[in-house]
């Protein structure tokens, strides 16, 4: 496994996906359980390895089967879209519990998802706020913005503004494009927070330079605005 990671991250190795494959594979063999998931990504990401998406579930199967928190959320990802193994999203949901009760983020944005969505589960938007929650609090951005969500509009809870404001900000500040739309919107209507126009242009300027099409429309709105 050391020298697996050697040649994956290049770090006193020279970088070589082809070998970390190879070496990877060799720890497999002998039944070491965090080169079955290293195994499964190589397979998923096609790198130093022809891209199978039936065998990154297998290995994804075989670590997540030794309680890899990381290899139960990738196996429910591929249950979930129907890659390398036929689409189940209740197996999707039990997967992703297992990871989320391990205290997996990623594993725990997820299940607040499916439960958001009654994907594999029955909707309950109730327990979606509190994975939203768990997640949110590791740092999750996907989670702080889909929190904040919920937060805006009471699901799952209360309706709490100055609550959404606060997390559309921490998901804003990692780079998720529809949080720093959603804090520019906050900061325009005053929702939450002191009315700041300035504010929410910052904020509409950087989702915009990511590309995300509210944002550019807005900016558009409020530049034809001020030109008349």
């Amino acid at each position: 496994m050391i020298l697996a990671r050697m040649y994956a991250s290049g770090k006193g190795a020279p970088k070589s996906d082809s070998e970390a494959a190879k070496w990877f594979r060799r720890a497999a063999d002998q039944g070491n359980a965090e080169a079955y998931y290293s195994l499964g990504v190589m397979y998923a990401s096609g790198r130093g390895i022809a891209r199978d998406d039936a065998e990154a579930a297998k290995w994804y199967r075989k670590a997540a089967e030794q309680g890899i928190a990381a290899a139960q959320n990738s196996l429910a990802t591929l249950y979930l879209t129907g890659q390398g193994v036929a689409k189940d999203e209740a197996e999707s949901a039990r997967w992703y519990r297992k990871a989320a009760e391990q205290g997996n983020a990623s594993a725990q944005g997820n299940l607040g998802t499916l439960y958001a969505l009654g994907q594999g589960v029955g909707k309950d938007e109730a327990e979606a706020l509190r994975w939203y929650r768990q997640a949110a609090e590791q740092g999750n951005a996907r989670a702080q913005n889909n929190l904040a969500v919920m937060y805006t509009n009471g699901q799952g809870g209360a309706k709490d503004e100055a609550e959404a404001a606060r997390w559309y900000r921490r998901a804003a500040e990692q780079g998720v494009s529809s949080a720093q739309y959603n804090l520019g919107i906050v900061y325009a209507s005053g929702r939450g927070v002191m009315r700041d126009e300035a504010e929410a242009l910052v904020w509409f300027r950087k989702a915009a330079a990511q590309g995300y099409a509210p944002a550019v429309e807005r900016l558009k709105t409020l530049e034809a605005s001020s030109a008349k």
